[in-house]
């Protein structure tokens, strides 16, 4: 059994029951083969099924949107926002799979060299809470329009999602058995990677969950992106613009209430400008309203789970206990639900909790430094390798240092973000693999190269003697 909770509330939401094993075992049956009818099928025509998901997100995107604030408590306006860049993403594959899926010629020796990009088959796609929709139809627009099907292992306070994400399929068009939710507990995760049904695996979610399913799936030899857990960098140095600075810093931390794996996390800030930074940033931070994510005024709702507020806490106090020094914010709040406000903390130094972890939620951690070169050094100084960000009026100084950066993206004067004109994804403990752009849609395929010789006639089979 299932049982959600509004985290806004406190409140039990609705209870789902468990699928059996004889439901899991159909739905791999039924998606083993649907997709081998479905690979057979053009490009032309299966990018129909995209432009087709985009018409149903948008014709339900108010409903979809209450889903995810009542399962997860964003902010409404932010939920709307995350139904429509699913939209445009299935819009986007729509347009572009077919030049992404294209043959690519080869000069060689032979006649005619080419490589091509088959399907792999069914995917299992193990998705997180913090975005529900967006995290699986971001996968799931290139992976159906390069030939493959799906089954989803969604996280398990947001079923209503689950659920809300095989309906769209449905009424999109998806061919019968191409695409299922199972609602599962994650010990059968392991026995549905092995079995022989399933092609590749992708999972969204945190490095400890990455590191089991990775083993996991490296035992079966199967294809694995993992995008995971992240510590991103915003660096600003001392000839940045810090009105433009300190607003998009806000966003990044705190859009989402922070609970995004590309949310800027550590402020590496040059001496010089630091105390004008924290003082404009603290200042938009508390601007911002805490409250109930349904109204739309709202910029910080609650948590998604009681059991991430505390342990943010604990992280803050032993922070603050190191040394750091606390700006805003700090406690929970004393209300229903789990609310934690806007918080900020100043001289984190390296070794402190705010640093060294991830602070998945609405905690900034400010770190002083005394040049670029000490920026670049400690912007580094993490397990993690997602996003980051430099903020400096040298653009051409800032290309150099973003071949410094070890991250998956370097964001220069601009706030990470995933967009699926471009890839995705990270190195070290943020993960491997890419989503989006080309280079997301070629993951879960077979590049295989076909050389051709010169077609010689047949000879005639010369007769036996009579």
């Amino acid at each position: 059994m299932i049982v959600t909770t509004n985290p806004a509330t406190g409140e039990e939401l609705a209870r789902y029951e468990l699928h059996d094993d004889a439901y899991v075992d159909a739905a791999l049956s039924a998606a083993a083969k649907a997709q081998k009818a479905w690979r057979k099928k053009p490009v032309e025509e299966r990018v129909r099924l995209l432009a087709a998901m985009a018409r149903v997100l948008r014709a339900g995107k108010s409903r979809y949107a209450e889903m995810i604030t009542r399962e997860m408590g964003k902010p409404i306006v932010e939920s709307e926002a995350e139904i429509e860049k699913c939209a445009y993403n299935c819009d986007f594959y729509a347009e572009h799979a077919a030049q992404h899926l294209a043959d690519e010629a080869i000069a060689s020796n032979a006649t005619e060299c080419a490589v091509v990009f088959d399907p792999l088959g069914v995917v299992l796609a193990i998705m997180p809470w913090n975005y529900p929709f967006w995290q699986f139809f971001r996968f799931a627009a290139p992976a159906f329009a390069a030939g493959n099907g799906a089954v989803l292992k969604h996280a398990n306070n947001v079923p209503e999602c689950a659920l809300a994400i095989e309906e769209i399929m449905r009424q999109a068009g998806c061919p019968e058995g191409l695409f299922a939710t199972l609602l599962i507990e994650p010990a059968k995760v392991a026995g549905i990677i092995a079995d022989d049904r399933i092609a590749a695996v992708t999972l969204t979610g945190s490095t400890e969950v990455g590191a089991i399913v990775a083993s996991q799936a490296g035992k079966a030899l199967k294809k694995q992106v993992l995008e995971l857990g992240g510590s991103d960098p915003f660096i600003v140095l001392a000839d940045a613009d810090l009105e433009e600075a300190t607003s998009v810093a806000v966003k990044a931390r705190y859009i989402n209430v922070g609970q995004s794996c590309v949310n800027a996390k550590r402020f590496i800030v040059e001496e010089s400008i630091a105390d004008r930074f924290v003082a404009l940033f603290c200042e938009k931070v508390a601007n911002l309203k805490v409250g109930n994510p349904t109204e739309g005024d709202t910029n910080i709702g609650p948590m998604a789970r009681e059991n991430l507020m505390t342990g943010l806490h604990a992280q803050v106090e032993k922070t603050i206990a190191a040394g750091a020094e606390l700006k805003l914010g700090g406690a929970p709040l004393d209300r229903p639900g789990y609310f934690y406000p806007p918080t900020v903390l100043d001289h984190v130094r390296p070794e402190m909790a705010a640093f060294c972890e991830e602070t998945f939620g609405p905690v900034a951690a400010v770190i002083r430094v005394k040049d670029a070169d000490e920026a670049v050094r400690l912007a580094n100084q993490t397990e993690y390798g997602l996003g980051s960000a430099i903020w400096t009026g040298d653009v051409e100084r800032a290309r150099r240092l973003a071949h410094d950066i070890d991250a998956g993206a370097v964001f220069i004067n601009g706030m990470v973000a995933s967009d699926p004109r471009y890839p995705f994804g990270g190195i070290k403990r943020s993960g491997y693999g890419r989503e989006l752009g080309v280079y997301g849609i070629r993951e879960f395929v077979n590049i295989k190269t076909v050389w051709i010789g010169p077609a010689k006639a047949a000879q005639p089979v010369a007769k036996a003697p009579e």
